[in-house]
């Protein structure tokens, strides 16, 4: 089975358990941004993600490991992923990026990706929401395969970051850099990041963000800001600060996506 129609044959499993045959927006929720969906509208069904075909049930401390649909208030349907799987879980890149190809069997046109992550910026502090403006993939591989050349000039749509300045105009912005994982990087390693001009360092969301644009999807990219890189704060860098500030920040951050994916929404319907 391709990945292709394993992604079909998901969003067929979704339709049928959820009773909704188009989900308009889908969005991954990384550390700190799970309540979101709680804000976003009504949750029409909630499925433990390994119910689905070619998902697995989340082993990362801070995922909520479901699939959700939700109704938004102009009657349109966004389906929630809480269930993201890593490169470093070593199930191959096909794996990493089943989510989003779902995300477009199931008919949606845009993609937004959240994820928690490091801060290269000495102004940034833990708890803020970062705009991904582009990326750096470092990991060393892609999720195409073969002659199949998609230009990623406007990866992350300038469109949905305008919509989500309007809701927060104090939004910054920067570079996202993805690494594999599942080790923090080293001082040495920030260095080189911010020399090829990263600005945020992180274990997710550029594979997929590829996946999503060879879909035909629009992007959004979110980082929460949970530390200082390594080599820019004192102390060592663990899981355990990570989520802590992603906990922090939720009562935030969850009404603050909700909104901007209420105003891509109003716009799509505009």
């Amino acid at each position: 089975m391709t990945p292709a129609d394993l992604a079909k044959e998901a969003a067929d499993a979704l339709a049928t358990r959820t009773g909704i045959h188009r989900h308009a927006i889908a969005v991954t929720l990384g550390s700190g941004w799970k309540t979101a969906a709680d804000h976003i509208g009504e949750t029409v069904a909630e499925i433990p993600a390994n119910e689905i075909p070619g998902f697995t049930a989340s082993g990362i401390p801070g995922h909520s490991g479901t699939l959700r649909s939700v109704r938004a208030q102009n009657g349109e349907h966004v389906l929630v992923i809480g269930a993201r799987t890593h490169y470093y879980e070593g199930k191959g890149v096909a794996a990493v990026v089943h989510g989003v190809r779902t995300a477009a069997a199931a008919g949606a046109h845009t993609m937004v990706l959240t994820n928690g992550a490091g801060g290269l910026k000495p102004t940034w502090t833990p708890g803020q929401p970062v705009l991904i403006s582009d990326h750096i993939n470092l990991t060393g591989t892609s999720p195409i395969i073969g002659a199949n050349f998609i230009d990623l000039t406007d990866l992350y749509t300038n469109k949905l970051r305008a919509i989500a300045r309007q809701v927060a105009p104090d939004l910054d912005e920067g570079v996202y850099t993805q690494l594999s994982g599942p080790h923090y990087e080293t001082p040495a390693e920030v260095r080189m990041v911010r020399a090829i001009g990263g600005d945020i360092v992180g274990m997710s969301t550029a594979l997929e963000a590829i996946a999503a644009r060879e879909a035909g999807l629009d992007v959004l990219g979110l980082s929460l800001i949970t530390n200082l890189a390594a080599g820019l704060q004192e102390g060592a860098l663990n899981h355990q600060e990570v989520l802590e500030a992603g906990h922090a920040a939720e009562q935030r951050l969850g009404p603050l996506l909700a909104e901007i994916i209420t105003g891509i929404l109003n716009e799509e319907q505009a």
